[in-house]
C-alpha cells in the first residue's frame, strides 16, 4: 500500500542532469563539479513526494548530515536507530549516522531554489530532528548516490560534516531512537552489519571527507 504524503512537495532534479554531470556509485567528494548545477534554480523544482518516491527519472536532493565531536574521548560520531515513525518505511530499524530530510517550499528564500534555499532546509531539518546545545560548523563534503536499491534510485545525498562544540545532543523525534556517540572503530565493527546503505558508504571513507 502506497504511503500518503499528504501533498508534500520536495526538491528534485531530473535524473538526466545527474547523468550529464557524471553518474557515479557511492561517494564522490568532487562537490564543485555537481552542486552548482544541482542548486541552479533553472535545473531543480518541487515535485509531489508521492509521485517522486516511485519515479527513478528524478532524484530527490537529500541533505545527509554527519555529526562529529572531537574531545578528550577522541573523535566520535552521532548514530541512531531509525524508528517506525520515520518518513521512509524502507529504512526502519537500521542504524544511521545521517540526519536530514527533504527540502520543501517552506524553505524558499530570495534565491528561489538556490544555495540559500537549500541551506535553509538543511538547518530546518537539523532543528526539527535534534536539540543541540552549543555551536556547530556545517561543511558540504561529498555527494552520495546508490542505485543498487529502490530507495537509493530516487534519492541523491548531499553529505554534510557537522563539527560540534560538545556532545550535548538529544533527539527531538520518535523516529530517532537510541541516539549516542560512538567511535569509527565501533561503526566499522559490531554495528557495521546493521548500518543503512548510505551510512556504510560514508563510514567506509569517512577519514577522507
Amino acid at each position: 500500500m502506497a504511503k500518503d504524503y499528504q501533498g508534500e512537495e520536495i526538491l528534485v532534479v531530473r535524473r538526466s542532469l545527474f547523468d550529464e554531470l557524471g553518474e557515479f556509485q557511492g561517494i564522490n567528494a568532487d562537490v564543485d563539479a555537481y552542486l552548482p548545477s544541482l542548486l541552479n534554480p533553472e535545473n531543480n523544482f518541487f515535485m509531489d513526494r508521492g509521485a517522486a518516491e516511485d519515479d527513478p527519472s528524478h532524484k530527490q536532493l537529500i541533505p545527509y548530515c554527519i555529526f562529529r565531536v572531537k574531545d578528550d574521548q577522541g573523535t566520535r560520531y552521532l548514530h541512531y536507530t531509525r524508528g517506525k515513525s520515520g518518513g521512509e518505511s524502507r529504512l526502519h530499524a537500521q542504524v544511521s549516522i545521517g540526519i536530514g530530510g527533504h527540502i520543501n517550499p517552506v524553505d524558499q528564500r530570495e534565491d528561489h531554489l538556490g544555495f540559500d534555499t537549500y541551506m535553509a532546509g538543511v538547518e530546518r531539518e537539523i532543528d526539527e530532528e535534534l536539540n543541540i546545545e552549543g555551536g556547530h560548523t556545517n561543511k558540504i563534503v561529498a555527494l552520495l548516490n546508490d542505485d543498487s536499491n529502490t530507495v537509493g534510485q530516487v534519492h541523491l545525498g548531499v553529505v554534510h560534516m557537522i563539527d560540534l562544540e560538545n556532545d550535548d545532543v538529544a533527539a527531538n523525534e520518535d523516529a530517532i531512537a537510541n541516539l549516542a556517540f560512538t567511535t569509527l572503530e565501533e561503526l566499522r565493527g559490531e554495528l557495521y552489519d546493521r548500518l543503512e546503505t548510505w551510512t556504510r558508504c560514508c563510514v567506509d571513507v569517512i577519514e577522507e571527507l
